[in-house]
C-alpha cells in the first residue's frame, strides 16, 4: 500500500532564502520537497536549474522531487543527478522515447517520474507503469503557481490507481483543504501543494491533515 508523501512546492517559497525555506518545510513535516524546474520553452516561465539544486543539496538532507517542465529532458539527466536530485520527473509530452529516458534516469541513480498535462490522455503512460517510479497527474496547466484545481483530472488518477495499486501517484496544482478529499479518494498518495501550505496559519497541521486523509483513503483502497 503506498503511503502519503507530502511535497511542498518551493515555487511558493521565497527564492531569496530558498535553502531556509526548504529547511522550514522539512521542520514542519514535509516528506519531499517539490522543485519546479521551468525552461521558458516547454512552459513560458523560467525558474531554477541544476546549479540551484546543487547548492541546495549541499545544505539539505531531503528528498528532492524535481519536476522537469523542460523541452528535451534527456539533456539534463546527468546534470541533475550530479546536483543531487532524488527524483527526475519529465513530461510525457516532451520526449519521443520515454522508456529509454526512464532507463537513463535510473542509470544515473535517480528515481524516474512521468508527468502528464491536464489535456493529455492517461493512456500515454500506461505502458510505463512497471518502469516508472511515480506518475504525476497535473491538476493545473504547468508553468504557473496559484491556479484552480481541475477536478476533471481525477478520473486519470482513479484509472492509474486501479491499474497500478503500488505506484506512487502524485497530483500537483491547486491542492488545498477544500479538495484534498477528491485527490485522496481518487488514489493519489503524493501531494504537491504550494500556496495552501506556505500560506497556512498552521503549516504542520496542514501537512498532517493531508497525510491523514491520504493514508486513510489508501487503507480503504487496499481493501477493495
Amino acid at each position: 500500500m503506498p503511503i502519503a508523501k507530502i511535497s511542498p512546492s518551493l515555487l511558493s517559497g521565497d527564492f531569496g532564502i530558498l535553502a531556509a525555506e526548504c529547511k522550514r518545510m522539512v521542520s514542519h513535516g514535509a516528506d519531499w520537497l517539490h522543485m519546479d524546474v521551468m525552461d521558458g520553452h516547454f512552459v513560458p516561465n523560467i525558474t531554477i536549474g541544476a546549479p540551484v539544486i546543487s547548492c541546495l543539496s549541499k545544505h539539505l538532507d531531503a528528498f528532492l522531487d524535481c519536476h522537469m517542465m523542460v523541452s528535451h529532458p534527456e539533456k539534463w539527466v546527468s546534470d541533475f543527478a550530479k546536483a543531487g536530485a532524488s527524483l527526475y520527473c519529465f513530461h510525457i509530452e516532451a520526449t519521443e522515447n520515454p522508456s529509454a529516458l526512464i532507463d537513463q534516469i535510473h542509470a544515473a541513480g535517480m528515481k524516474a517520474g512521468v508527468a502528464v498535462k491536464p489535456k493529455t490522455p492517461i493512456s500515454t503512460v500506461m505502458d510505463l507503469g512497471d518502469k516508472m517510479d511515480m506518475c504525476l497527474v497535473m491538476t493545473v496547466e504547468p508553468g504557473f503557481g496559484g491556479q484552480r484545481f481541475m477536478a476533471e483530472c481525477m478520473p486519470k488518477v482513479k484509472e492509474l490507481r486501479a491499474r497500478f495499486p503500488d505506484l506512487d501517484i502524485e497530483v500537483d496544482g491547486g491542492i488545498a483543504m477544500e479538495n484534498i478529499d477528491a485527490a485522496a479518494e481518487a488514489g493519489a498518495n503524493v501531494i504537491v501543494a504550494g500556496t495552501s501550505i506556505f500560506k497556512a496559519e498552521d503549516i504542520t497541521g496542514t501537512i498532517e491533515a493531508f497525510r491523514t486523509k491520504v493514508n486513510t483513503e489508501q487503507a480503504l483502497l487496499s481493501k477493495e
